[in-house]
């Protein structure tokens, strides 16, 4: 290795430290909206982070750190959702498709909060790669623009997304209260 180079890698390896420290916990939080598996989910979060090192190499800070580690973090995730499932978008449930599904729940359920997040997590799991990208962002407190730069949508197109799917999940989250009564 040239010395620039091995400077480069330096600099790389500090980048990394300093990502994995600052967003270490959102990227766990991440993976586990992807993956349901718990095994799965460590080797997701295992391919984020070196996803993560090898795209340091290539930020030049045209955006911020923050976006770059998100859209980094959700290809990544996405593409191990495309492998495991396959590309069939038949696979994957739309917004309307979730919509439709009932689900039942008893009262001790729905007033836990441990299983209140397990159904979240379930309706999740059931969106389309995308949407679940978006619904993962937003749940990470990232602002519409931040998520319209990682996913390349507009803005407007993220904004009706996250009200369409947040209105599902309190939808969802009704339902299964009024059917336990």
């Amino acid at each position: 290795m040239t010395r620039a180079s091995s400077e480069d890698v330096e600099t790389q390896n500090q980048l990394f430290e300093r990502v994995a420290a600052e967003f270490g916990p959102a990227m766990a939080r991440l993976a586990c909206a992807y993956e349901p598996d718990v095994d799965r989910r460590q080797d997701l979060l295992q391919e984020i982070h070196l996803a993560l090192w090898r795209s340091l190499a290539i930020f030049d800070g045209r955006c911020s750190l923050r976006t770059w580690v998100y859209r980094v973090a959700h290809n990544t995730a996405t593409a191990q959702v495309f492998r495991r499932r396959g590309r069939n978008p038949s696979a994957f449930l739309t917004l309307e498709d979730v919509e439709a599904r009932t689900v039942t729940l008893n009262v001790e359920e729905t007033v836990d909060r441990e299983r209140a997040l397990e159904r979240l997590l379930a309706l999740v799991y059931q969106l389309a790669p995308l949407d679940r990208q978006v619904m993962a962002a937003y749940l990470e407190d990232l602002k519409a623009d931040e998520i319209a730069e990682i996913t390349g949508l507009s803005v407007s197109n993220v904004w009706t997304r996250v009200h369409r799917i947040k209105n599902l999940l309190k939808q969802q989250f009704n339902q299964g209260a009024s059917h336990v009564r």
